[in-house]
């Protein structure tokens, strides 16, 4: 068995799904169908049995199944190394969602603890090239896998922050107030910067290791104006205390981690990943995302879970051959989407098989293979 899989899993009145249940082993799952029959549906319920707000970052109300609009649930038996857990995540009426695991009410810090899920999605295809936001939030889903606790971190300085930016619009001439929050932010700045640095490394490290088709990348974390970005406590409050002018003109705060930005350079070829090729630019998001399964797998002895849509975009026949063969010598459990089943030939009988078909009252799935 897999070291984390899920074995079963329920949806209720989610998204398209008016009510769905899937019964799997630890194998790979390789899901198609035509497009907007609820594939990418499957993998964003995956998604949620992690901290946040699931791969496509949508709120409680979105994923509600419409019209009913009454409230959504998911419910999963997980396997993590011979253990089992059961998961229920739910939202009822828009509201916040709701976690249990066990049967007993839980945090979303408590279910990365649990499961450790990698994404993929098309919309990511333009990360090299867009602005450092997607990247920073790229990152962050990278070292939550990794630290669990890095929500809480992130959450503690965005509030302060988003106090010191209601003052300096305000004008405020406090010192006090800046003081107390801009030390609030130092710290917490300081240890999300330090836990980025701590996933780039080990990010790194399974590159480094690794015998792939999949070309490594160069990672850096720089600041909007290059490589000289404050990271330690005493540098960040000193910044910030420093900057209360310029941030008072500005109306919000121009330093901190929240304009890190995540720098990447083809390694072989020497060039950054926004001047790469369109397929040579997925080909290193895949190293990435590969890279961070490996690293989770020596560092947990599991791999996580991982959630591919669309995968086979911008692949040809050779990378995607070699993909599923990573993704098994891997021993991940990974839910992989396409239109067409050919897409999945090469996985052959080592893969679980589910066609998702649109029906008159929604997705309607037939588990085959």
């Amino acid at each position: 068995m897999a070291g984390l899989a899920v074995l079963s899993l329920r949806l209720v009145q989610f998204r398209s799904h008016r009510l769905a249940r899937l019964e799997l082993g630890p194998a790979p799952l390789a899901i198609f169908g035509p497009n907007g029959a609820g594939k990418t549906n499957l993998l964003e319920a995956v998604s949620l049995l992690s901290p946040g707000r699931g791969m496509r970052r949508a709120s409680a109300e979105e994923m509600a199944r419409q019209p009913e609009a009454v409230g959504w649930k998911v419910t999963a038996e997980i396997d993590r190394l011979g253990r089992r857990h059961e998961i229920a995540t739910w939202s009822e009426g828009g509201a916040a969602r709701q976690v249990t695991i066990d049967g007993k009410a839980a945090t979303q810090t408590a279910l990365g603890r649990i499961v450790r899920v990698v994404w993929l999605v098309p919309a990511m295809d333009r990360l090299w090239i867009e602005g450092a936001e997607g990247r920073r939030r790229f990152l962050d889903r990278m070292v939550l896998s990794f630290e669990p606790g890095h929500a809480e971190v992130s959450l503690a300085y965005e509030k302060a922050m988003r106090e010191r930016n209601r003052l300096l619009k305000d004008g405020a001439r406090d010192g006090a107030w800046f003081d107390a929050l801009e030390a609030q932010m130092a710290q917490a700045g300081a240890a999300i910067q330090a836990n980025r640095r701590a996933a780039l490394a080990r990010i790194e490290a399974a590159q480094a290791g690794a015998q792939t088709v999949f070309p490594a990348a160069e990672l850096a974390l720089v600041g909007p104006d290059g490589p000289g970005f404050p990271a330690e406590e005493a540098e960040l409050l000193l910044a910030l205390r420093d900057g209360r002018r310029a941030d008072m003109a500005a109306g919000r705060t121009l330093v901190g981690p929240h304009r890190a930005d995540l720098e990447a350079v083809y390694a072989a070829k020497g060039i950054a990943a926004r001047n790469a090729s369109t397929g040579e630019q997925k080909a290193l998001l895949l190293s990435l995302i590969l890279s961070n399964a490996r690293a989770l797998a020596e560092a947990g002895g599991a791999p996580p879970l991982l959630l591919l849509d669309e995968v086979a975009a911008h692949l040809d026949a050779g990378r995607r051959a070699a993909l599923y063969e990573e993704i098994l010598a891997l021993g991940a459990q990974a839910w992989l989407t396409g239109t067409g089943p050919e897409l999945f030939e090469d996985l052959g009988a080592r893969a679980q098989r589910l066609n998702v078909l649109e029906a008159a009252d929604g997705s309607r799935l037939e588990m085959f293979g």
